[in-house]
C-alpha cells in the first residue's frame, strides 16, 4: 500500500485543497483524489509541482507501507517504527 500524507501536510499548514490546485494548476477533482488516497495513478509533474508548492521532499508526500503491516497495525503511525530494508 502507498499511503498519502497530502491530507496531513495542508492540515498542518492550514491551506486547503482549492488553494493547492490554484497554486499547482492541477485540477481540483485530482487533488480531492490525492487527499482523499482514492487516485490510482499520480503524474511525476503532478508530485513536482506539490513538493515545490508545498517545499517538501516526495517522501514526505508517500510511503510504501507493506500491507500486512498496514492492516496489522494501521492505528500506530508506521513512522513511528525502525524502517527495516531486505537485501535479495
Amino acid at each position: 500500500m502507498i499511503k498519502i500524507y497530502l491530507s496531513t501536510i495542508l492540515g498542518n499548514i492550514r491551506m486547503t485543497q482549492a488553494e493547492l490546485a490554484r497554486k499547482t494548476g492541477i485540477r481540483p477533482s485530482t487533488i480531492n483524489e490525492m487527499y482523499n488516497e482514492t487516485i490510482e495513478r499520480i503524474n511525476l509533474d503532478y508530485l513536482s509541482r506539490i513538493c515545490k508548492v508545498l517545499n517538501c521532499e516526495v517522501e514526505d508526500l508517500l510511503q510504501y507501507i507493506p500491507d500486512e503491516e498496514y492492516y496489522k497495525n494501521h492505528s500506530i503511525p508506521y513512522r513511528l517504527r525502525k524502517k527495516q530494508f531486505k537485501q535479495s
